[in-house]
């Protein structure tokens, strides 16, 4: 049975994603496809050498598909090729020490590669995203309103759609129904539209490097739409993978 391995959040933590590439080879399943949902790159020393190891794939390795995330975009911020030149959004998350450490770990180099990235992926029924079509920025978690994560999925037209933006592993369904609208302007009477909605779910990827020691992603079969996540686990103190 073949499989989708998807990762995000790796956040330039080198040791996390050779462990993930390591558990990948003890997996039961056949994995024919490595999708990173955004944030491969972040204030991390080991950035470089992460983004060189992303791009050079070992033999016999996949090439891995990466699409634009929310330290992406903040790279564009302080290169002076984003929205927000003033990396407002950064400052506040950051703070300084945060935006210069991110300016030393990612060069203008890799930068110019990440400008070349995709936004996502759509594959057969399946939108692969950091946060959602609306942006990088947006966040879906389970506590998010129905209608709201309902308007993501048919903004997209998808069935199914994997993102890694909250960094926590997820699976919400949405189960088949009916969604009723009505608009009203000073000009017109009421007009109201009907909308099946088919069965679909959203499904939060986890994340790679972000929490130090642990690092989360999923598998995926496109053939019998199965999710599953798996913890690996890594560093000096604890060793070892699993699966939830």
């Amino acid at each position: 049975m073949t499989h989708w391995a998807i990762l995000s959040g790796i956040n330039g933590n080198l040791s996390a994603y050779e462990t993930v590439l390591a558990d990948l080879k003890r997996v039961r399943y056949q994995v024919e496809a490595l999708y990173i949902l955004g944030d491969l790159v972040g204030p991390d020393p080991q950035c470089e050498a992460l983004v060189q190891r992303v791009r050079q794939p070992r033999r016999g390795e996949l090439e891995p598909q990466v699409c634009l995330g929310w330290w992406e975009e903040q790279c564009f911020n302080l290169h002076g090729m984003g929205s927000d030149p003033e990396a407002t959004e950064l400052l506040k998350q950051a703070g300084p020490d945060g935006v210069e450490q991110l300016w030393k770990s990612v060069s203008r180099q890799t930068v110019q590669w990440l400008k070349s990235l995709d936004f996502g992926f759509f594959e057969f029924d399946c939108l692969l995203i950091h946060g959602s079509t609306v942006g990088c920025h947006d966040l879906l978690i389970p506590e998010t309103p129905p209608m709201q994560l309902l308007d993501r999925l048919l903004r997209a037209e998808a069935n199914t759609l994997f993102c890694g933006r909250s960094g926590q592993t997820f699976q919400l369904q949405i189960p088949a129904g009916a969604v009723t609208s009505t608009v009203t302007t000073l000009d017109d009477p009421a007009q109201t539209m009907t909308q099946t909605v088919r069965d679909r779910q959203i499904v939060g990827v986890g994340s790679v490097g972000k929490n130090a020691g642990k690092a989360t992603y999923t598998l995926y079969s496109p053939y019998t739409n199965a999710v599953s996540f798996r913890t690996v686990r890594y560093g000096t103190q604890s060793k070892g993978f699993g699966s939830v």
